[in-house]
């Protein structure tokens, strides 16, 4: 059992953990994540590590509600035990040789983009963000985006705060003016990265998507999490997360996305039928 030391908010429907587990903390890198269950009847349901302190022996996991798995993770109180918390798996994100970065995120998987942001920075990388969300009342990390770059650029898709547009429109910007970036990293929504690395194909700049693909095991045995690359089957779990976004098969891929929907929201509405029982 793995307690949640800490549970925070951060907007409505996103949540940040603190989970108890000092031996993925001692080995946890940006880039990689973890698997759990909430219970022992759960799903085994992946997340990217936003941060670890191997002191404390604690690892963080941000995560949007929006199946049954995830509404069940957050009712576990501050305090509360989950079932399963196995990693760090995957492999974590190349930073060797890179002097100027771009890290691209939209939404939560700005939750994912921070920790990598913050490696950059420690390491003496300039580093550029663009962080995109659809309003200001869901935007997350923005102080800690501040901390870790040398220039960040926020977008809402509605204007409500930095610039208004999607995150393609600030990346340009910053591509316009900086011919010598060594990386584009993106990470968020499929459709997000593709677009990104549309983009960046078009400027001749080496760009890295991160993918987060229907997973089961986690350790390339079950095939759930193969994605198409350059015209090769690789799976996402101990080939990636990250790969060359040029060479990434985004409409098989957000195809595959699709295969449980209905599924996950069934899950869901039962989930929430549950607790609200529970309250009366």
């Amino acid at each position: 059992m793995y307690r949640i030391v800490t549970r925070t908010p951060l907007n409505p429907s996103v949540t940040k953990i603190e989970v108890e587990a000092p031996y993925v903390a001692a080995k946890a890198q940006p880039g990689q994540f973890i698997i759990l269950r909430v219970d022992e009847d759960g799903e085994r349901v992946p997340f990217t590590i936003s941060d670890s302190d191997p002191v404390k022996g604690t690892v963080s996991i941000i995560f949007q509600v929006v199946g049954g798995s995830t509404e069940k993770l957050n009712h576990v109180p501050e305090g509360g035990y989950i079932a399963d918390f196995a990693g760090p798996l995957g492999n974590p994100t190349e930073t060797e040789g890179i002097k100027k970065v771009c890290i691209v995120g939209g939404g939560v998987g700005n939750a994912i983009a921070y920790p990598v942001a913050k490696k950059f920075h420690q390491i003496g990388a300039e580093v550029h963000c663009v962080i995109g969300f659809k309003n200001k009342d869901i935007i997350i990390l923005e102080d800690e985006f501040r901390a870790a770059s040398d220039r960040l650029i926020v977008m809402t898709d509605d204007g409500s705060y930095g610039m208004k547009g999607n995150v393609t429109a600030g990346l340009e910007i910053l591509l316009k003016e900086n011919s010598d970036y060594d990386e584009v990293i993106t990470i968020g929504p499929m459709i997000m990265m593709k677009f990104v690395s549309l983009m960046t194909k078009q400027y001749g700049v080496k760009t890295v998507a991160s993918m987060a693909p229907i997973m089961i095991d986690g350790t390339g045995m079950c095939g759930g999490c193969r994605v198409t690359v350059g015209g090769e089957t690789k799976f996402a779990c101990v080939d990636g997360p990250e790969f060359d976004g040029h060479l990434i098969d985004y409409d098989e891929a957000m195809d595959r996305m699709r295969t449980y929907f209905d599924f996950e929201r069934k899950a869901y509405d039962e989930a929430c039928n549950l607790f609200k029982q529970e309250v009366r």
